[in-house]
């Protein structure tokens, strides 16, 4: 039984006051009111919109809460270019995903394991009318798919089966069957991975579909890693990305380009040879003569990806990086109509922008910008786009994206948020203790005062290689709707700063990303803002690390929640999915012990913090296994400090479960103002 302390309030009635007054004095307007947690339940997340090929619709995916079944369901929605008509394709339990519209306009084709499918299969409906059919039937977990250009196939990115699961032909019914599950026995060098769990000999390999036929058959086979199909113009070739490795492709992994016939038998062409990270999405030029694909960095970075736009000749050669002196990350690159050049999405500094590079080479050019975030970018042959578009007061809908205008498609969310009452989110920079330029995103409840200091939580992004951005974010409007500032840095390590800004921590965990969190807050404390006897702090997966690293480094925070983190790193190695990274950024253990013990701090020196800590966690989480948070609860336990541990079942990395999902939120509101939201002490000197 979820209950709510009564501390919890302490913050709102001024808020609530404030909310009513405004309404009040605006006459015949609908009050605002504040985010709660139960808004959980009316966020319509707006995703994978794709163009259809005659530019008249626009096809996404809007996944939804449900309260009733605690589970997630997502459909697939269309919007016509001009915005005027919206459709609901969709509307089964199962869910749908992945839209992908055929060349001929013909078809609409989706995944889903709709009629009891263990795994998500190919569903095609006939844009003419009537009901979607299933049209593949493999054995195995289809996770990506492609359209060939004369529409009569499909390139599947299938992942072999489980070896536990019983053969195709095997009548599970019968009372005969084993219901002792076997043995797991594994031999891979890398044998995990969230949700997929523990990793025997599955591999992804392409294989080509017939749509008439009905047929599947085997197009790349081994021991190998295949993803990101493309097909090439005239339909008789396919790109893709192969992660392959001369002895051991877990342990060596190399992800490289290739190039194969569509045809069963074909053997694969190697397109490139570096041995840096390769990766889709792939897409040939209109001409069929070349390949853009995406490059990063050398497999030891793998942490610190920042990919560019890369070409090659199809024929073979060298390629050409058209983004080399960007040094931003870029994604989804689409063609022009003639060729000559590739637009794409830029992630920089708390923004993401759409620009646009010429083939022949030159510098990148500005297509949109501002304080916004654009993303999934997908084009047409009239040069126009549409993408997902969100700021700090605009849940992600759809856009169109013509002559560097936006145009607003999609309205999922309008409904409830109409009458929300935004916080304020702004841009900040500070400086850290050894002065480097820290930059990030300040969040202030709706109705804040001037001069006024309010409890703040510093929440820290995981990752490391992500960043915070201008864009809606539910967790920060609910903390700021309950009273609390809210602090949101990229500290070194984050994306959007470029290529040397996140290598700075590398083998250097919890230095310099602790300096600029404190040099943030210092900041937040000095402009007046941020009460220094109610700062609080937390985050989940690198921000539950970091919440550690700074708990174990200074005791200014009166309070702080650790999700999913860990702290004990040795005891991270063979027990997480990161073994590449742990082996070629700081080297075994029994090479690297001071190293590895260096960088386990938090746990080594558990006796110096002294800031009550909630540490939470999901019970099948294989990417930063819940024994991290185990561990560091029991040693505060053990020293005395108020620690609690709350435990997600069934749940992986992220959480999806709706019930668990509004639990964590509750649990976050609970906790900090249990330590933040009590009335603040008032001293005098020399007392």
């Amino acid at each position: 039984m979820r209950r709510t302390p009564a501390g919890l309030h302490r913050g709102l009635p001024l808020l609530a006051a404030a909310a009513i007054l405004l309404g009040a004095a605006t006459a015949g307007a609908q009050p605002r009111r504040l985010l709660t947690v139960d808004d959980l339940y009316n966020l319509r997340e707006v995703r994978d919109p794709q163009r259809s090929p005659d530019g008249a619709w626009v096809a996404y995916t809007v996944t939804r809460a449900i309260r009733q079944t605690d589970k997630n369901d997502t459909d697939i929605w269309m919007v016509s270019w001009d915005g005027t008509r919206q459709v609901q394709v969709t509307s089964s339990p199962e869910g749908e995903s992945r839209p992908r519209w055929s060349p001929d306009n013909r078809y609409l084709a989706f995944l889903s394991s709709r009629q009891g499918a263990k795994h998500a299969q190919v569903w095609l409906l006939e844009r003419a009318g009537g009901e979607a059919v299933k049209v593949t039937d493999v054995k195995g977990s289809i996770s990506d798919y492609a359209w060939s250009p004369d529409s009569t196939r499909l390139i599947l990115v299938v992942a072999d089966p489980d070896p536990s699961d019983p053969p195709p032909d095997t009548d599970t019914t019968k009372s005969d069957q084993p219901k002792t599950p076997r043995p797991i026995v594994i031999d891979r060098y890398q044998f995990k991975a969230d949700v997929d769990g523990y990793l025997r000999g599955e591999r992804s390999h392409l294989y080509l579909f017939d749509v008439a036929s009905r047929k599947a058959e085997i197009l790349t086979a081994g021991g190998f890693d295949e993803d990101a199909p493309a097909w090439s113009p005239d339909s008789r070739r396919i790109a893709f990305v192969r992660r392959h490795g001369e002895k051991d492709v877990d342990k060596t992994p190399n992800r490289d380009l290739f190039v194969i016939d569509a045809r069963p038998g074909a053997e694969p062409v190697r397109l490139t040879t570096t041995s840096a990270d390769e990766r889709g999405p792939v897409s040939w030029s209109p001409d069929g003569q070349s390949v853009a694909y995406q490059v990063g960095d050398e497999p030891k970075f793998s942490a610190y990806n920042l990919p560019r736009l890369a070409l090659i000749p199809v024929a073979g050669g060298t390629p050409r990086l058209l983004t080399e002196a960007l040094d931003r990350p870029i994604s989804t690159p689409v063609w022009s109509a003639d060729g000559r050049s590739l637009t794409f999405v830029v992630i920089d500094d708390r923004t993401e922008r759409v620009a646009r590079v010429p083939v022949a080479g030159g510098p990148v050019q500005e297509v949109l910008s501002g304080p916004r975030v654009v993303t999934s970018l997908t084009g047409g042959k009239d040069g126009a786009f549409a993408a997902l578009v969100s700021t700090p007061t605009q849940v992600a809908e759809v856009f169109a994206i013509e002559n560097g205008a936006l145009r607003r498609l999609t309205h999922q969310n309008d409904e409830w948020t109409t009458g929300l009452w935004f916080a304020t989110t702004e841009r900040f920079e500070a400086k850290s203790s050894d002065g480097t330029d820290v930059h990030g995103v300040l969040v202030k409840p709706a109705n804040a005062v001037d001069g006024r200091k309010y409890p703040t939580l510093l929440r820290i992004h995981g990752g490391p290689n992500g960043q915070d951005e201008l864009a809606f974010n539910f967790e920060r409007e609910l903390f700021a709707a309950n009273g609390y500032v809210v602090v949101a840095v990229n500290y070194r390590g984050s994306s959007g700063r470029g290529s040397a800004y996140q290598k700075a921590i590398f083998a250097d965990w919890g230095n310099k990303e602790v300096q600029d969190l404190l040099g943030a807050v210092e900041h937040v404390v000095r402009i007046g803002l941020a009460d220094p006897e109610r700062l609080g702090i937390g985050g989940w997966s690198y921000g539950g690390i970091l919440t550690n690293y700074t708990i174990a480094t200074d005791d200014r925070f009166k309070v702080a929640i650790s999700g999913a983190g860990s702290s004990n790193q040795i005891s991270m190695y063979g027990t997480d999915m990161y073994i590449q990274q742990y082996e070629q950024e700081l080297g075994p253990p029994w090479t690297s012990q001071e190293l590895w013990t260096k960088l386990s701090y938090p746990f080594f020196h558990a006796d110096r913090i002294r800031t009550p800590t909630l540490f939470m966690g999901g019970e099948k989480d294989f990417n930063v296994p819940l024994l991290g948070s185990e561990q560091m609860y029991q040693a505060l336990r053990s020293l005395g400090v108020d620690a609690q541990l709350v435990i997600y079942p069934g749940q992986f990395h992220s959480l999806t479960t709706p019930s668990y999902k509004k639990d964590r939120l509750e649990r976050y509101l609970d906790w900090y103002a249990r330590y933040l939201l009590k009335p603040a002490v008032i001293t005098t000197a020399g007392h």
